[in-house]
C-alpha cells in the first residue's frame, strides 16, 4: 500500500462531507469521496464506535479489525453521543460546515434526537444530504446485506443449477449502494441550478433498489420472456461457451462474447471441426448446443496446464482467465486507490481526532 499524502491537489479537495454512517455502503460511498480528495469526518458512538470495528478476527497489530480497515481510509474520526445535548450540538457545527452529509439511520432516529434532515436541509440550503436505506425511507427494517441478496432475486441466481440458492462471496449489495450514492452525490455536486428544495437535495438510495438494478440483462430476460429466471453456476444464461473448466492443474474461465471469439477460440483450443461447424456460427446455434460445446472443451482443457491455455486464448484475442485466489489477486491487483484518487490518511482510530476537530472544525471552517 503507498504511503499516505496530504500534499497532493485532488478533484475533491474543496469538499466537506460528513459521515455519520456505519458498517458498510455508507462508510464506502464516504471513502470514495475521501479517495477522491474529500475532508471526511466519521462521527461514530462513543466507547465501541461503528459496529465493524468489532467484526473480527482477523485484527491487526493495533487491534483495528480488516473489514473496518477496508472501507474508512481518508477519514477522521470523533465520538459523539446522539443523545447527549452537547454532541447533538456539535453535530449541527459540524453539518453547519459541511458541503455533504451521509447517513444510513433507520426512519426517525435523527427526528428523535433534534436532528430532522429536511429540518438541516432547510435552514443550509447550499447542503446535500444521501441517506442510505435498506428497503426505502418508507421502511423500517434493517438493511443488511445478506437479507437484500435473498429479497432482490440474487440468491435465485447464484449458484448450481441443482444447488441450493447461493449469496455472492462479498457483500456486493452493499457496495453497490454505496457506488451508487457516491455517483449521486457526485451528480448532485455537478447540478449547478441556485435553487433547490429540501426535497431534491435529498438523495435516497436502498439497497434493495440498487440490487435489483444490477440485475441488469437477467431482469431484462424475465420482463422480455416472462418466464422467470434460474440458477446457471458458472455458466451464462445468454453467451456459450462462457463458463469454468478445469485445465490439468487448476480451473480456468473461457468467456466468448462474439461469434469470431468463438471460432478463434475453438482454433485455439485445437478444435477446428467446431470452428468450421456451420451450425454454431451464431451465438444462438451454441446457445442451442450449449452441451456438446461444453463437454467438448471440458474435455479439451484438461488435457493442458492452465497456463498453457491462457497463452494461446491470449494470443487468439479471446477473454480468458484463471481462477486466482484472493491473495493471488492482490498480488496482482492490489486494493489501493486509483489515480485520481489517493491513501492520504490510514483508517482512523476511534475518536482520535476529537481535539483537532472541536479545535480546528473543518480546517477552514472552524466549529
Amino acid at each position: 500500500m503507498p504511503e499516505p499524502s496530504e500534499n497532493v491537489t485532488l478533484p475533491l479537495a474543496h469538499l466537506r462531507v460528513l459521515d455519520l454512517s456505519r458498517v458498510l455502503a455508507g462508510p464506502l460511498c464516504a471513502m470514495t469521496l475521501g479517495d477522491l480528495g474529500a475532508n471526511v469526518i466519521k462521527v461514530e458512538r462513543p466507547g465501541s464506535g461503528d459496529e465493524t470495528r468489532g467484526w473480527g478476527p482477523p485484527f491487526d497489530d493495533t487491534g483495528e479489525a480488516a473489514y473496518f480497515l477496508a472501507i474508512n481510509r481518508n477519514k477522521r474520526s470523533i465520538a459523539l453521543d446522539l443523545d447527549a445535548p452537547g454532541d447533538q450540538a456539535v453535530v449541527r457545527q459540524l453539518v453547519a460546515g459541511a458541503h455533504v452529509v451521509i447517513d444510513n439511520f433507520r426512519p426517525g432516529t435523527l427526528e428523535r434526537r433534534g436532528l430532522g434532515v429536511r429540518d438541516l436541509l432547510t435552514a443550509h440550503p447550499s447542503l446535500l444530504w444521501c441517506t442510505i436505506t435498506g428497503f426505502g425511507l418508507a421502511s423500517p427494517r434493517p438493511g443488511y446485506d445478506f437479507v437484500v441478496q435473498a429479497e432482490s432475486g440474487w440468491m435465485a441466481i447464484t449458484g448450481e443449477p441443482d444447488g441450493a440458492p447461493m449469496k455472492v462471496g462479498v457483500a456486493l449489495a452493499d457496495v453497490i449502494a454505496g457506488k451508487d450514492a457516491a455517483i449521486a452525490l457526485l451528480a448532485a455536486l455537478a447540478d449547478q441550478r441556485p435553487e433547490r428544495s429540501a426535497a431534491e437535495r435529498h438523495l435516497v438510495v436502498s439497497l434493495a433498489h440498487s440490487a435489483t438494478a444490477a440485475l441488469v440483462n437477467v431482469a431484462q430476460n424475465v420482463a422480455v420472456t416472462g418466464a422467470d429466471a434460474g440458477r446457471w453456476g458458472n455458466a451464462h444464461p445468454n453467451l456459450a461457451p462462457y463458463e469454468l473448466f478445469q485445465a490439468a492443474d487448476r480451473p480456468l474461465v473461457i468467456a466468448v462474447g462474439t461469434d469470431p471469439q468463438w471460432v478463434a477460440c475453438a482454433r485455439a483450443l485445437g478444435l477446428d471441426e467446431l470452428a468450421e461447424d456451420p451450425a454454431l456460427a451464431t451465438n444462438a446455434g451454441r446457445l442451442a448446443a450449449r452441451e456438446r460445446i461444453s463437454a467438448t472443451l471440458a474435455t479439451r482443457c484438461h488435457t493442458a496446464p492452465a497456463a498453457e491455455w491462457i497463452q494461446r486464448l491470449d494470443a487468439a484475442g479471446v477473454p480468458c482467465g484463471i481462477v486466482r485466489s484472493v491473495r493471488e489477486a492482490l498480488d496482482v491487483f492490489g486494493v489501493a486507490p486509483l489515480p485520481p484518487g489517493r491513501l492520504r490518511r490510514p483508517p482512523p482510530r476511534l475518536d482520535a481526532d476529537r481535539a483537532e476537530i472541536l479545535t480546528a472544525g473543518w480546517g477552514d471552517v472552524p466549529l
